[in-house]
């Protein structure tokens, strides 16, 4: 699977000189079966580890800061151990964005 394909821009059209254009985001909605889970320190400032562990690739870290857009302003920076957030379940995430 290309990692464009997995990025957050995967919506946002590219211009005839070859800059993005604005931004689409990609939504990540709630799911029933999303997991309530205490960020660790093994984690700290690092979605794409958490992505990798998940989901078995890097390229999905900004899947965190789009479901938890209440609680991650900054997507890196907000990663703190302690804090809660929802993790969508690898398969419906999937479907979601059309893996």
């Amino acid at each position: 699977m290309s990692s464009k394909k997995m990025g957050p821009y995967a919506n946002t059209k590219i211009t005839s000189a070859g800059y993005l254009d604005i931004l689409k985001p990609r939504a990540v909605p709630a799911a029933k079966n999303d997991i309530l889970w205490e960020i660790t320190s093994a984690y700290t400032h690092r979605p794409d580890l958490l992505a990798h562990d998940l989901y078995g690739t890097k390229d999905l870290w900004w899947v965190f800061a789009q479901r938890n857009v209440d609680k991650l302003k900054d997507p890196i920076y907000d990663f703190e151990p302690g804090l809660s957030i929802y993790l969508p379940q690898g398969e419906n995430l999937r479907k979601k964005l059309g893996l």
